[in-house]
């Protein structure tokens, strides 16, 4: 009996970590100034919303997705982080 509830906790712990592991997914950030750079502001903003409606997604669906959903939020969180690169090296050689 002891050694059963000792295997319910860690199934249960590791339940939790996973599940904050979904929710502590690094977020897209809208960092470009929409003055100096539109497009790549927009396309950030696009990135952002993408992102929250996957996170919808997998709260509908109870996160189970095989992991292809969190990819996919991987992905555009990369994504964003380009586009502020991009805008940095615009930056670097406008005149």
């Amino acid at each position: 009996m002891k050694q059963r509830n000792l295997v319910m906790t860690a199934i249960l712990g590791f339940g939790l970590l996973a599940g904050g592991a979904i929710m502590a997914q690094e977020r897209p950030v809208e960092n470009i100034d929409p003055a100096r750079h539109p497009n790549l502001a927009d396309a950030q903003h696009m990135i952002s919303m993408a992102f929250e409606k996957i996170s919808v997604a997998q709260r509908d669906n109870h996160y189970d997705m095989e992991g292809h959903a969190e990819r996919a939020k991987e992905l555009l969180a990369q994504a964003s982080r380009e586009l502020k690169a991009a805008a940095e090296a615009a930056n670097r050689h406008m005149h």
